[in-house]
């Protein structure tokens, strides 16, 4: 039987009982990308050989009647922030080109590859993960697979366009202030920020150290979910990561939810949404029984604390390089760092004052309800190349307003799981996808997969086919 296009779990389980090879799968996804990646520009590194030789490596282990793991030859790829070992880590830069090659692969990926997946390379970025839209001034632009004359989003836009346009099934990126949610929203997939802490950074290049997140795109929650508990567990080399123990949440899809409390969020997070927007998050909230709408009152407040904090965190890290090869930096990535360094101290501390507020805020939000519910983004993705974007009559800069209701939820660290509504179509719109921001409590991802798994089931959510496969 040929191997056929299909989820991470599906191809896995054809290796494991002899239906298709692991050689088969990567040679179909290296096919994939030598014809359309030159469109798309997804990835900034391939490995072919090394691919090829762990997947004969895979069958071989299987025809020996070796156990061959739970994503036994399924094709992956990497924001290029993350360690391969081997590999000089990047992070979107030339800066960074004559640094060393990393000793080992970045704790995650070594997860997913000890499960039996197989790294085909490194995916485009947003320079230093500073951006929502993977413009990239020394490795281009990454095209969005649904119309490559828009943005994908970033600033893990590589990650996410190469799932939506098959490629591969699972990627792994990073979220600061949404660069996880806002390409998964654009490019119409499925992405996970877990909580702070739940995930193990070891190995990625940082930007902001206090709200850095990694975590994984897919084509299906049960995809999604099982790369999330395969890269469960402490690491002692990342020292934000929580000693917790893992929960697993895979098993719990097919288990009959609990009746949930959801609420939709008003306010800042309703404030400049197209009705495409409105329109897809309407659907989300009918089909999970959302009756009660609240607000955060202090979101627009930690939106702008979020900006100092990355501004002042990631300037600090960048500043003695920038002391010595600024001209190298992509400009706008350059500036803002800049600028950020240079904020008085009294500012951040302003920031972290707000930052306290608001979590306090939040925790007393999520003893009424279990889910809450917000756009991903506040309109589909937009063309390439625009400095600025139109929000609510107004013309701001395109690079930081994507983030618009991404940004105060991951400045407190809060679980996100971003859903795909293939058809919120609005005149004028279309008919692009759009994410939705499912988001819970801290640590209660299993939570938000079990009612992503509910939507997807229903068929509210879903990852469309595109002739890139």
């Amino acid at each position: 039987m040929t191997a056929p296009f299909a989820d991470a779990v599906t191809l896995a389980r054809g290796v494991r009982d002899g239906d298709w090879s692991a050689t088969e799968l990567v040679r179909g996804a290296l096919d994939r990308i030598a014809r359309h990646d030159g469109t798309l520009n997804c990835f900034t590194y391939l490995r072919p050989d090394a691919a090829l030789e762990e997947a004969q490596a895979v069958d071989a282990a299987r025809a020996r009647g070796e156990p061959v793991g739970a994503l036994a030859g399924v094709p992956v790829a990497v924001k290029n922030l993350f360690d391969i070992g081997g590999v000089t880590t990047l992070a979107g830069s030339v800066v960074l080109r004559d640094a060393p090659p990393a000793g080992r692969d970045a704790t995650v990926l070594a997860r997913l590859r000890a499960a039996g997946a197989i790294l085909l390379g490194a995916l485009n970025m947003d320079e230093f993960a500073y951006g929502f839209s993977t413009e990239n001034s020394h490795y281009g632009d990454t095209a969005n697979p649904h119309d490559p004359s828009l943005i994908a989003g970033g600033s893990s836009g590589g990650s996410a366009a190469a799932v939506a346009a098959g490629f591969v099934p699972l990627s792994l990126g990073s979220d600061t202030n949404g660069s996880i949610r806002v390409p998964a929203s654009l490019c119409g997939i499925y992405g996970l920020k877990p909580t702070f802490g739940r995930l193990s950074r070891a190995g990625t290049y940082p930007f902001v150290q206090s709200l850095d997140h990694v975590g994984p795109f897919a084509r299906s929650v049960r995809d999604l979910a099982l790369a999330y508990d395969l890269m469960q567990g402490s690491d002692p080399h990342d020292p934000a990561q929580a000693d917790r123990m893992p929960e697993p949440s895979l098993p719990a899809l097919g288990r009959p939810a609990p009746p949930r409390r959801v609420a939709v969020l008003d306010g800042w997070f309703r404030r400049g949404a197209s009705p495409a927007a409105l329109a897809a998050l309407d659907r989300v909230a009918g089909a999970l029984g959302a009756t009660d709408t609240t607000e955060l009152t202090l979101a627009e407040a930690a939106r702008s604390a979020a900006f100092c904090l990355t501004g002042s965190e990631g300037g600090a890290l960048h500043l003695p390089r920038l002391a010595e090869a600024a001209q190298f930096y992509d400009p706008a990535v350059r500036d803002r760092l800049l600028a950020g360094a240079l904020l008085p101290s009294a500012v951040v501390w302003q920031a972290q004052r707000v930052r306290s507020l608001f979590r306090e805020e939040t925790r007393r939000l999520f003893e009424r309800f279990d889910l809450l519910l917000a756009p991903a983004t506040p309109f589909p993705a937009v063309a390439r190349g625009h400095a600025t974007i139109m929000l609510d009559g107004q013309a701001v800069p395109a690079r930081a307003n994507m983030g618009l209701y991404t940004q105060p939820l991951s400045f407190i660290g809060l679980p996100v799981v971003t859903v795909p509504v293939q058809d919120p179509v609005a005149e004028g719109e279309g008919g692009l996808p759009l994410g939705v921001q499912l988001i819970a409590a801290p640590w209660a991802e299993a939570e938000l997969l079990s009612a992503a798994a509910s939507l997807e089931q229903a068929g509210i959510t879903s990852v469309r086919t595109l002739p890139y496969v």
